[in-house]
């Protein structure tokens, strides 16, 4: 049993992929039992073996504590036996399914893949992918044959980045295998990390469907909430208000508007929309609830200028900062992040806004959108901010901070998420919108 090896550690586990996903699982694990951590990144190996953590998910301290053994050669995934592979699936700028790094960790991890090995997959995907797109790879690039000389799984993460409660530890685990055997050591594996339990899917397909459905779940849900918004916005009365009178109910499901970018929930759908695609259907309701949450950046903006307006401040031209720009509150990772429609929007009536984020990863933002950040206390002068995200530390800010970012005149301020007290703001004269 593979399972008894790695529990005694006479057999070592991988993990390909270290970001935001990967690097947790690989330090948990090496609590346990021999863990090496690869990624092709050598930038980051050495930030890891420097003991920083870049993703902030675990921190410095765990890092430099850790037995993992971080690697950027690809050889030394020939000592493991057991491989997780968690890299990222984005989408295309045409919103269909970018395989490119799962395909790529499927070639290297087939270059060095041992007889009697097992390789679980983490990465989200439609239904199919791992029998259908990531075995023939392995088998071709090893010359073995799955089912015969290496067995595989699927066991979808459900890290969720920033969040410090909901953790690979506590979070009930789906686990698959291609057959009863695999899924059993594969269970006994994970249930070595895993606090909260395991669940058995009854196959790998079943496995990377509840994945797609978990965040497309949410997805929808966040849509209608956005779509309240607009009408209520129309009508002119407080959405917030109206989910907190609403909220009073034992079964309302309580979510909030808010942009709705990242590397799951953001692109998740699309991966399930793709599939029904090739099968012959059309989605309705989840491409709607995408189409909704895509345009809420453009539709921040133009609430930004439309608030400008009623403040007779000039629009083209006018000084606006926005304060966060990762996708979510608490954690540096910018990629698909929505506030970036944001700015692309101002860009069209003729703003250049300045950002500022203490938080977020500012060599990703340079690299992927272009964006220098700068420092927040440098702000000032400006005829609208925007709060674009929720971080712990903006929500700290006082009237008298924020008072500091602008000019003279009615203070245009707004406040995305709805993190500072509404009536507050409307009483000491700011022109304050939210979603």
């Amino acid at each position: 049993m593979l399972y008894s090896k790695i529990a005694a550690k006479e057999e070592k586990i991988s993990l390909v992929g270290l970001g935001y996903v990967g690097m947790p699982i690989a330090v948990a694990f090496a609590k346990k039992v021999n863990v090496i951590g690869y990624d092709l990144n050598e930038k980051k190996i050495e930030l890891y073996r420097s003991g920083i953590d870049p993703t902030r998910e675990v921190g410095d301290e765990a890092i430099r504590n850790t037995t993992v053994e971080f690697t950027a050669d690809e050889t030394r995934l020939r000592e493991a036996k057991f491989h997780i592979v968690a890299v990222p699936t984005p989408v295309n700028d045409d919103h269909t399914p970018d395989l490119s790094s799962v395909e790529g960790a499927s070639r290297i991890l087939g270059r060095n893949l041992a007889g009697g090995s097992i390789v679980v997959f983490e990465s989200t995907v439609y239904p199919g992918v791992t029998e259908e797109v990531c075995v023939p790879i392995l088998e071709r690039e090893s010359g073995l044959k799955c089912g015969v000389d290496f067995k595989v799984g699927y066991s979808p993460e459900r890290i969720n980045p920033g969040d410090k409660i909901h953790r690979l530890e506590t979070i009930k685990k789906i686990v698959s295998g291609m057959d009863a055997e695999t899924l059993e050591e594969v269970a006994r594996v994970y249930e070595l990390v895993v606090d909260a339990g395991v669940h058995r899917a009854p196959s790998i397909k079943v496995a990377e469907a509840a994945k797609v459905i978990e965040n497309s779940q949410r997805d929808i849900n966040i849509a209608f909430m956005n779509e309240l918004s607009i009408i209520f916005n129309r009508i002119g009365i407080d959405t917030r208000s109206v989910l907190e009178a609403a909220g009073t109910k034992w079964n309302f499901l309580k979510f909030y508007p808010g942009l709705v970018g990242g590397h799951c929930i953001g692109v998740d759908p699309y991966y399930l929309t793709y599939k029904a695609e090739m099968l012959g259907y059309h989605s309705q309701v989840i491409l709607a609830g995408r189409r909704i949450n895509d345009a809420m950046g453009k539709y921040v903006a133009e609430n930004c200028v439309k608030s400008l307006i009623r403040a007779e401040r000039q629009v083209k031209c006018a000084r606006v900062a926005i304060l966060g720009f990762t996708f979510k509150e608490n954690c540096p990772d910018t990629r698909n992040s929505k506030v970036f429609d944001i700015v692309k929007e101002l860009h069209e009536y003729g703003i250049e806004p300045v950002i500022a984020d203490p938080i977020a990863d500012a060599d990703e933002a340079r690299r992927l959108y272009g964006i220098e950040f700068v420092d927040i206390d440098s702000i000032c002068g400006m005829d609208a901010v925007i709060l674009a995200v929720a971080h712990t530390e903006f929500s700290a800010f006082t009237t008298q901070q924020m008072d500091a970012f602008f000019s003279d005149g009615t203070k245009v301020l707004l406040d995305i998420k709805g993190l500072l007290n509404r009536d507050e703001y409307e009483n000491a004269g700011y022109s304050y919108w939210r979603l």
